[in-house]
């Protein structure tokens, strides 16, 4: 419905002649009074209804000379380690772009439209002003139209810099108080800045509806394409939302969006921009055909990968290159159109999310958790959990992230169990512990805990420790004790150790143990972890004993692409590696046939270790290659997070009547790392060099054919010593090694005696026996003697 006034007769009355002239009286009288009749700039608007001319004058006087024009926020955008977009973070969704990257099209159109002597005119555009007031007053006196482009980037500057809801009030109010404020930062600009440079600011920060802020996001939101790219119809179709963004949305209001187009085009054809002829052609266009909605979604919930999103802002908040204060920076990350380039491998990422889905679904009374790091990087690759993002408690949804410390992901974590142990067995073999050392274990121990060494003395509890197997009695070296996981042999062997070393290590390969938890049962895994923790920890053995800290940012760059900060790996080596390779050694043991893990071994050489904490209330296994290392984790959990036994429940569709490591998790660890391993690059461990490591078990070397000396070297440089057996008759030339005892390819621990036996390069006919029975020459009847 029309709101110009009309006769009775339906025909449109002007403005009373009177009525206008009085008013043109008032407006020349009121500009004389503020003191802005400047360059024959008359301003319009005082003494209108409810607006004294006193009042207006203060206003303007009071008014800075200036306004400041902040920039404009920004979505910042998260990437890959591959540069695909994973995530979008913003308050509002706007990319600023430069004048030279809005195709010509769109700028004459939003000329056209909005102010076309924008160009022509300074800030006030007198002749749309004058119109607008005449026409306002016929129509009782609203405030409305009229305003230029540079005095509409005031308003949207004064809107967007608002930062209380009284200054919101005052940007919007429809008064002529407003428009004179406007005007003032109007001239201002005008005076301070180019028309292209108005021009830009005012294309970025127009919103054009359904969430899209300035052309840049526009474009891509309606028609999945740059602003750069723009033709006359797309132009003109943005050109039109920018009166009525809600009312105009091509998405809700399709034919209202369509007839506003229109008038774009026929205002572009009055002004001989495009033919009435082509004008007319692109009106035929139907508006869908030439919409193509291009989602933008808001934060990590809806990323590809949701939970390492989360896990990225919370580490950047922790930055204080963002921001001084949390705050700063998590406006920073919403506004600060900032380019994060991350660590993680969306194949990897969907290797482990579809791994951990199938073996544990959202709504089970259990959680599954897995993280993937790079070793000798830090950087990480994957995390995954079975209950996706969200606030549905009962329907399995979470917003606490299990697979990250705490102070990441506001979980507590879950217990590791036998995990711990690998802290234990690296002190051991730094101090020189054989590998081959045995030890008896029986099936259950109490040991007082004065037999435990602190850093401080023997630990100072007044009980015992009773420590029982789930995996067998008997004897025990590093090798079987470890692949077997048997508790009173790793007892016996921190009593050898101390707990000192071990706790140390353990906080240098980033598993940090509370004070009133580092008691002897530590080694069990008492204390509650996350999959990423030990995933790091255990890449420091895939690494050789070169520990990095996660790192799942690379680089951050602002608006501009200029470097903010780059993150470089954070690495130390925390061992030697001849302990590490050790480490590797035994733990591959656990993969070979006869290991925990043989069923989920990968086409790749590596090396794990199962976890289970007391009830079984969450069960681990960590396996790692050169190149890759992961944690997977299954633990008992309700809606609320609270703790659960996982013995006698359904989890991923099968009932687990006792749970285990290898069993539970393990399947998850498997599932994923045969995904991911066509990516891996083949690497085998490093043999631990027998010189370096007392009682590695390794095979004895075939030095059948080599000479005393040759052979010597190369059982020398395998780890073990080399006896003298002398000459033994033998076809092999005379002086090379005919021999050795034991055999090749037996497992002998560093050090043991390898015998040479050299060959006399003779071997002496056979006998002439008398064969038992008749034979020629033979008496017969006799018995034969060999």
């Amino acid at each position: 419905m029309s709101s110009r006034s009309s006769s009775p007769s339906g025909r449109r009355q002007g403005p009373d002649a009177g009525r206008v002239a009085s008013h043109l009286a008032v407006m020349a009288a009121v500009a004389v009074v503020m003191g802005v009749l400047v360059a024959c700039l008359a301003i319009p608007f005082a003494g209108i209804v409810g607006v004294a001319a006193k009042d207006v004058s203060k206003g303007m006087v009071n008014l800075p000379e200036s306004l400041e024009a902040k920039d404009l926020s920004q979505k910042t955008r998260i990437y890959d380690v591959n540069g695909n977009l994973i995530a979008s973070l913003y308050d509002q969704n706007r990319i600023n772009v430069s004048l030279g990257s809005i195709s010509r099209p769109m700028v004459k159109a939003i000329v056209a439209i909005e102010d076309y002597r924008f160009y022509d005119h300074g800030a006030l555009d007198l002749k749309g002003t004058l119109r607008a007031f005449i026409t306002n007053q016929a129509n009782g006196g609203s405030v409305q139209g009229g305003s230029s482009i540079t005095q509409q980037m005031v308003k949207q500057t004064l809107l967007y810099q608002a930062e209380t809801d009284e200054e919101r009030k005052a940007a919007t109010e429809e008064t002529y108080a407003r428009k004179v404020r406007e005007l003032r930062y109007a001239i201002a600009f005008e005076q301070n800045h180019s028309k292209d440079w108005i021009l830009e600011r005012y294309l970025n920060i127009a919103y054009f509806g359904d969430g899209a802020f300035g052309v840049q996001s526009a474009a891509r939101h309606f028609f999945s394409k740059n602003a750069k790219d723009l033709n006359m119809l797309e132009a003109a179709t943005l050109a039109g939302l920018v009166k009525n963004p809600v009312g105009y949305d091509p998405v809700d209001n399709p034919e209202r969006a369509e007839s506003r187009r229109n008038v774009v085009l026929d205002r572009m054809a009055q002004l001989g921009i495009l033919t009435e002829k082509k004008a007319e052609r692109l009106k035929n266009r139907p508006l869908e055909k030439t919409l193509d909605i291009e989602t933008s979604p808001n934060g990590c919930q809806q990323s590809r990968a949701p939970f390492f999103c989360d896990y990225v802002v919370n580490w950047l908040l922790k930055d204080p290159v963002l921001g001084d204060t949390p705050k700063e920076r998590r406006r920073t990350l919403n506004n600060g159109g900032l380019t994060i380039n991350t660590t993680i491998d969306l194949d990897m990422q969907k290797a482990a999310d579809d791994s951990v889905s199938s073996h544990v679904f959202q709504t089970d009374q259990a959680i599954g958790g897995l993280a993937m790091i790079e070793p000798g990087t830090g950087d990480v690759r994957a995390l995954a959990q079975s209950r996706p993002m969200g606030k549905d408690k009962l329907g399995g949804e979470t917003y606490l992230n299990y697979t990250v410390p705490k102070k990441y992901g506001d979980a507590n974590g879950f217990q590791a169990g036998s995990t711990f142990k690998l802290f234990v067995l690296a002190a051991a073999i730094n101090q020189g512990i054989p590998l081959s050392t045995g030890i008896s274990s029986p099936q259950q121990m109490d040991i007082p805990d004065y037999e435990f060494e602190t850093c401080d003395g023997p630990y100072a509890g007044e009980g015992s420790w009773p420590v029982a197997n789930s995996t067998g009695a008997g004897t025990f070296n590093l090798y079987t004790g470890t692949q077997v996981s048997v508790n009173t042999f790793f007892a016996q062997l921190e009593m050898r150790t101390g707990m000192c070393e071990p706790l140390e290590l353990a906080k240098q390969m980033g598993v940090t143990v509370p004070p009133e938890q580092q008691v002897p049962s530590w080694i069990l895994g008492v204390s509650d972890t996350d999959p990423l923790t030990m995933a790091q920890a255990y890449a420091t053995f895939a690494a050789r004993g070169l520990h990095c800290d996660p790192r799942p940012v690379t680089a951050v760059l602002d608006s501009s692409g200029e470097m903010l900060k780059e993150f470089p790996s954070e690495c130390e080596q925390v061992m030697p590696s001849a302990t590490a390779d050790a480490v590797n050694d035994i733990l591959r043991g656990v993969m070979e046939p006869g290991g925990f893990g043989q069923n989920i071994a990968i086409d790749k050489p590596s090396a794990g270790k199962t976890g289970t904490n007391n009830s079984n209330m969450a069960v681990w296994f960590v396996g790692y290659t050169p190149k890759l290392a992961t944690a997977a984790m299954v633990a008992g959990a309700n809606e609320f997070g609270e703790w659960l036994t996982l013995n006698g429940q359904v989890v991923g569709g099968s009932y687990i009547s006792s749970a285990f490591g290898s069993t539970v998790a393990g399947p998850i660890w498997g599932d994923a790392m045969a995904a991911v391993s066509p990516k891996l690059d083949y690497e085998d461990f490093q043999a631990p060099p027998g010189d370096e490591i007392a009682g590695v078990l390794a095979a004895v070397p075939d030095v059948t054919g080599q000479s005393v000396e040759a052979a010597t070297a190369t059982l020398q440089g395998a780890g073990f010593t080399v006896a003298d057996g002398g000459q033994v008759n033998s076809e092999m030339e005379e002086g090379l090694v005919a021999s050795t005892s034991p055999d090749p390819g037996t497992r002998l621990s560093s050090g043991d005696p390898v015998t040479l036996y050299t060959s006399t390069g003779y071997v002496p006919p056979p006998p002439k026996g008398n064969g038992g029975g008749k034979g020629r020459g033979g008496r017969g009847g006799g018995r034969g003697n060999g």
